[in-house]
């Protein structure tokens, strides 16, 4: 979100950043639509988001143990994801704002009874 006060622009720097991101959004999303998305190769080098499980934030998201994150170094950290465009459990994968996740096992399926 970008909030505009006065005379004051945005920052052209971090709305380009923010529309780049929003147009490999839009590219993933017309992928799925064609069932041409994602492919092995997009699924390949994402990020793997274990014990996750839905979340809700002012945006939905997901809540996880992250593995093999660009951004986040070493194995297991607790994150939040960015704001989820679309979620698919049965075919192991999420799409969010930022990037794609593999998904592992969910939170109550990893839960001992």
């Amino acid at each position: 979100m970008f909030t505009l006060t006065g005379e004051r622009g945005p920052d052209s720097r971090l709305l380009t950043l923010e529309i780049e991101r929003l147009l490999r959004l839009v590219t993933d999303l017309k992928a799925i639509r064609d069932n041409s998305g994602p492919t092995p190769s997009d699924l390949e080098d994402a990020p793997i988001l274990g014990n996750w499980e839905r979340g809700a934030r002012p945006a939905a998201c997901l809540f996880g143990n992250v593995c093999d994150h660009p951004t986040v170094i070493g194995m297991g950290h607790p994150i939040v994801t960015s704001d989820v465009w679309v979620l698919a459990p049965d075919q192991g994968w999420a799409r969010t704002l930022s990037r794609w996740y593999r998904l592992g096992l969910p939170r109550d399926a990893s839960s001992v009874s």
